[in-house]
Order: structure tokens, then sequence, then C-alpha cells
């Protein structure tokens, strides 16, 4: 028998991205072994080569732009505008979220991930949602799978919205896990207004109408999860999380001192250093096709450690599903420099379907989704 063989798996998975399931990771058990199972491992293309330099990226000081100064919002959307136009990435400090909070919330990860394999399991996300534990998005892929397991849930308009988290956490695991649901519902309350700030200042830095994302995804719905990127023997050969751009607006992800986060700009893998009380910014491609492709959607990864474990918190900020896509008509002109339209219309709904049942993101989602729109039969439901 092939030492790779993997024994996580327990029954034969399926390598269609809708009916994938019947996959088991169990990263205690795997960890005693001495190799990685073939399913792990990727190509050396997206392996390779590793980051030994640090990423240039400006590290943004909020605080004036809270409390009104008009000459540090200024500096602020300039170095937000130079990052955003060269790799999509950024850090702030003074941000207003508790670093309490924080701590509170890496702590909950600690507490869930640690659990009996059987305990995560009663959160196991269910075919044709996107909520819910996942061992290395096994029950989707059976290749190319990350060395990390997630927790996803949604964050939005619906239900009680004091409690919307804390009820999802309540009725999927019981009443013992009220708290941790109560410290998300807190936390993603306060990432949802660090994003509306984010959003205004990059509405004042692309030149258009303050106030105009932040409407736009005021009454959006967004993903929460946390990720869990247990300590791997061969860290050489797999990924935590592939080459790929986030499909959302926006991510606001919160790393712990341990690091692994990678940006590729100027042709390279770069690194990103965890910095003592920032949070990391990154453009996704809902807000590229937003700005017409001015600001880049970052491409990014994340490596695997071979004696540490490693816990993020990522907050993917996405307009309402039937939210049309596209520059804002008033200051479409003044987005676009005069170029031509790069993306079709579309909504939320259109994108995030086509990323859950159709495709895999990676380096090119966005341009993949545009070509497979436009020669769609149904350009204005594509999906249907």
């Amino acid at each position: 028998m092939d030492s790779r063989t993997s024994s996580f798996l327990l029954c034969p998975p399926s390598g269609n991205i809708e009916n994938a399931g019947g996959v088991i990771f169990d990263s205690y058990s795997l960890r005693q072994q001495t190799r990685i199972p073939k399913a792990f491992i990727w190509p050396r293309s997206d392996v390779r080569p590793a980051a030994i330099e640090e990423l240039d990226a400006p590290v943004v000081d909020l605080h004036g732009f809270f409390h009104g100064d008009e000459e540090s919002t200024l500096r602020a959307t300039e170095l937000i505008a130079e990052a955003c136009t060269r790799h999509g990435f950024f850090q702030v400090v003074n941000h207003g979220v508790s670093d309490l909070l924080t701590r509170a919330a890496l702590d909950c990860i600690d507490d869930f991930f640690k659990l009996p394999l059987s305990d995560k399991l009663s959160a196991r996300r269910k075919p044709g949602s996107m909520w819910g534990y996942s061992g290395a998005h096994a029950d989707r892929f059976s290749s190319k799978l990350p060395w990390k397991e997630t927790l996803s849930f949604g964050f939005g308009d619906g239900g009680c919205p004091d409690r919307i988290v804390a009820d999802y956490f309540t009725s999927t695991m019981g009443k013992d896990f009220e708290r941790m649901g109560l410290v998300y519902q807190m936390y993603c309350e306060a990432m949802k207004n660090l994003s509306l700030e984010i959003m205004e200042l990059l509405a004042i830095s692309l030149g258009v109408q303050r106030t105009l994302y932040r409407e736009f995804f005021e009454d959006g719905k967004s993903i929460m999860r946390c990720n869990f990127y247990p300590p791997c023997q061969e860290p050489d050969l797999t990924m935590g999380t592939g080459p790929h751009c986030d499909p959302t607006a926006l991510t606001i992800l919160q790393q712990d001192h341990v690091g692994g986060l990678e940006v590729f700009a100027g042709n390279k893998w770069r690194a990103v250093r965890p910095i003592h009380n920032a949070v990391v910014i990154n453009i996704g491609d809902t807000f590229m096709a937003l700005s017409n492709g001015r600001y880049k959607s970052c491409l990014h990864r994340a490596v695997v450690n071979r004696h540490r474990e490693r816990r993020s918190l990522a907050f993917f900020v996405c307009p309402r599903e039937d939210k049309v896509i596209r520059p804002p008509a008033a200051a479409e002109e003044q987005i676009m420099g005069g170029e031509t339209r790069l993306y079709p219309d579309f909504t939320w709904a259109q994108f995030v379907d086509f990323t859950q049942r159709h495709y895999r993101a990676d380096v090119k989602t966005l341009h993949s989704f545009t070509n497979w729109l436009q020669s769609s039969s149904s350009p204005t439901d594509p999906l249907a």
C-alpha cells in the first residue's frame, strides 16, 4: 500500500464540487503519521518559492480619521490608494476594536477546535450551505486540500440582529456554546462597524461621494470565518490556504502572533509580519469590480508551520445579495479613467453561487466568472 494512502478518508471522495463529501479531516490522527496524505500535496508552483522578504505595505493610523482630522484623513487615504492600486493590501491601527474582545475571539478558536472531533462534527457544514465546521474543505474537494479547519457563519440582516450569531451557535451546538456565540456576536458587530469606516475611506481615496460605499454595504450579510492551522509534519508540501483572491468585497483579518500570511507583490511572495493591535485589510474581487479594476484584489495565501499552530479571524464584507455590482454611475467616468468597462454588471448572489457551485476560488476567479457570465445564454440570470 502507498505510504501516502489517506487514512483520513472514511469513504471515497467525489471530484464534483457540488457533491463531494463523506471525508473527515482528523488533524490529530494525521499528525501522528510521518508523511501527509496525497490529497494534501499541492503543486510545487503553488507552494514555492517561499517568501523570504516582508511585504512593504502601509500601516494606516485611523485615530485622526475617527476624530475628524482632515490632514490625517488625507494622509490615510493617500496610503490606502497607493496600496490598493499596487496589491490591494494594508493594515490599520487605532481601529477602535477592543483588544480584550479580540483576545476573547481568538481564545474561542482554541475552545472550539480543540474539542473532540465528534463534537466539532455536530456543527459540520451541510451540503449546499456555507455555514458550519469544515475540516480541510474535504466536504467539497478531493485534492489540493488545505491543512486547516474552519468554522463559518453569517452576520447581517435576518432574525434578531442582536442575537443572530449567538442563536446560530445555540441552535447548532447547544446551550453550552451560548457564551462563544455572544463573543462572536460582539466581534462581528465591531467588524461590521469598522468595515463601514474603511468603506468611507475607500470612497474618499477614489474621489467619489464619501458615503457611497458605506451606504452600499450597510445592509449586506457578511461572512465570519474562524481558521485553525494545525502543525504539519511536511509544511513544504502543502498549504494552509492556497493562492487566491477573495471573491468578497473586503476582508478584515485578525492574525495571531505566529504568522503565515503571504501576499504576492512585485512578482514574488512576501510575508506579512503580524503587528500587535493591527488588523489586516485586503481588497476582494467584488470591490475590484466596483472600482473597474483600479483597486486590485489581493492575491494571497497562508503557509503552515511544522511546530506551531496558527489561528486567524476573517470577516468577509459582502453586499446584499441582490445588489448590482457596477462602478457608481455618478462617478463612473472618474473611476474608470476614461477606459472601457472591464466587468459586466452582476449581483453578489450570482458571484457567490458561482464560487460555491461551479468554481474553486483561485488567482483568476473574477476573470473566469466574467467569461462565464458573458458566455451565458441568459446574461441577466446566468445561474437560472
